[in-house]
C-alpha cells in the first residue's frame, strides 16, 4: 500500500542497481558522471554491502609470484596479463580519485612466504618479471634472505618482495563511495531484496522485511552489480560462490616485527597486521566444495587450518586468541575475468570479481556504465 507521494516519487528511476558493493557504486556514479540530471536508485537487501565488499581483508593486490603461475594453468598468456594490467589500473585508479588518504592506502609493499614445495617458483621470478615489464617497466618481484626480525617458522625457505601492492581499509573505501554518491543525489535503499527482474520491462520486484507486498520498481535500465548473489537471479550464469574468513586477534603482548601484506600458499592465505593485532584470512581451498556456498558461517576445518598456520608459522609457538572472525561471499568461474554484458533490452551485470572487488570494481562499475548509456 503506497501514499500518491510515494507512487509519484519513489518507484521510478532512469537506472536501479541492484546491490551496494564496490561495482554497485561505482556503477550507479560512474553513470551519474555521463548524465548529471538521472534519476538513480541503488537496492541493497543488507544494511551494509552483502557480500565480501565491506568483509574482506584490505588488500590492494594484483596477484602474488605463485598465483600467477598457477594461473597460467587456467588461462592463455595475454588473459593472465590483461588480468594483472586491469587489477594494477584499478588500483591507480581509486587511489587518484579518492586519495591515499581517504581509503587509508598505505604503500606497505606484499610478500609471499614460501614453503620447500613452492621453492621452485623462484627459478621462474625472472620469466614473469619480463611477462609483467609492458605493465610495470622494471621487476615486480625481487627474492629476499630470510631475515630473522621477521619471526616466522624454518618451514618459511624463502620470502618474494612485491614493491607495487600495499592495504587499505575497504570500509574507508566504501565510505567514500558513498559520499560521491550523495553528492550525486544517487539514491540508496537498504534492507531491500530483489526477487526478479524483468530484462526486457525494466521492471524490479523487491520485498523489504517490513512488508510483506513486493515492491515495483519501474526503471529504463537495471545493473545487476550483487556478484554470487547473482546465481538467484540469473541461475545459468558461468559462476559460483567463494566464501571467505577473515580473524583478527587480540593485541598481541609483544610487537609484530614486520609489517606489509602477505601471502601464502598460491595467493589463497592472506595476513597482515592491523594496529597491533594479527589479520588472517582465506584458505578456501582447503574445503573447497563447502565454501561454494551463499551461507555466512565459520567453517572449523579452515579455522583450525589459519590457526595452525598463526601458531606454527607466522609467530611459532605463541598462542594466537582471535577477537573477531566474519565470512564474505565472493564470486569465481570457469575463469578469473569478470562478467561484464548485457542481459537483456534494458538490464547489464557485471559479476564475478575473482576475490579481487578492491582492485577493479570501479573499473568493471565505468565498464557496465558504458553499456547502459549504449542500451539508451
Amino acid at each position: 500500500m503506497f501514499s500518491y507521494w510515494e507512487k509519484k516519487n519513489f518507484l521510478k528511476y532512469d537506472l536501479v542497481v541492484v546491490g551496494a558493493g564496490f561495482v554497485g557504486l561505482s556503477t550507479a556514479i560512474h553513470f551519474s558522471r555521463k548524465r548529471p540530471k538521472s534519476k538513480v536508485l541503488i537496492l541493497e537487501r543488507g544494511v551494509f554491502p552483502s557480500g565480501a565488499s565491506t568483509k574482506n581483508a584490505g588488500f590492494a593486490c594484483f596477484g602474488s609470484l605463485t598465483e600467477l603461475l598457477d594461473d597460467f594453468w587456467q588461462m592463455t598468456p595475454d588473459e593472465v596479463l590483461a588480468l594483472v594490467q586491469r587489477r594494477h589500473q584499478g588500483l591507480q585508479k581509486i587511489r587518484k580519485e579518492f586519495g591515499d588518504k581517504s581509503i587509508a592506502y598505505r604503500p606497505s609493499k606484499g610478500f609471499e612466504l614460501l614453503e620447500e614445495s613452492q621453492i621452485s617458483a623462484l627459478d621462474r621470478m625472472d620469466e614473469i618479471n619480463q611477462f609483467l615489464k609492458p605493465i610495470f617497466k622494471k621487476p615486480v618481484f625481487t627474492s629476499l634472505k630470510k631475515k630473522k626480525n621477521f619471526g616466522f617458522s624454518d618451514q618459511i625457505k624463502a620470502i618474494v618482495q612485491n614493491d607495487f601492492e600495499g592495504e587499505l581499509d575497504p570500509a574507508k573505501y566504501i565510505q567514500a563511495l558513498w559520499s560521491e554518491a550523495g553528492k550525486r543525489g544517487i539514491k540508496i535503499l537498504t534492507g531491500t531484496e530483489v526477487e526478479s527482474v524483468d530484462h526486457t520491462s525494466g521492471i524490479v520486484l523487491a520485498k523489504n522485511h517490513l512488508a510483506s507486498d513486493l515492491i515495483e520498481f519501474e526503471a529504463n535500465q537495471v545493473a545487476i552489480c550483487i556478484n554470487a548473489f547473482s546465481k538467484n537471479l540469473l541461475p545459468d550464469l558461468d559462476l559460483e560462490p567463494g566464501r571467505g574468513l577473515v580473524m583478527t586477534s587480540k593485541e598481541l603482548d609483544s610487537s609484530i616485527p614486520w609489517k606489509g601484506t602477505f601471502h601464502m600458499d598460491k595467493g589463497y592465505v592472506y595476513f597482515r597486521k592491523v594496529g597491533n593485532r594479527l589479520l588472517l584470512g582465506g584458505a578456501r581451498n582447503i574445503d573447497v566444495e563447502v565454501e561454494k556456498t551463499l551461507e555466512n558461517h565459520v567453517n572449523p576445518t579452515i579455522k583450525a587450518h589459519l590457526t595452525h598456520l598463526a601458531e606454527d608459522i607466522i609467530f611459532p609457538g605463541k598462542k594466537i586468541v582471535w577477537e573477531l572472525e566474519w565470512t564474505g561471499v565472493m564470486a569465481f568461474g570457469s575463469k578469473k575475468t569478470p562478467i561484464i554484458q548485457r542481459i537483456g533490452p534494458k538490464s547489464v551485470i557485471g559479476v564475478r570479481l575473482g576475490g579481487m572487488g578492491v582492485a577493479i570494481g570501479w573499473q568493471v562499475g565505468k565498464e557496465l556504465s558504458v553499456l547502459l548509456r549504449n542500451g539508451n
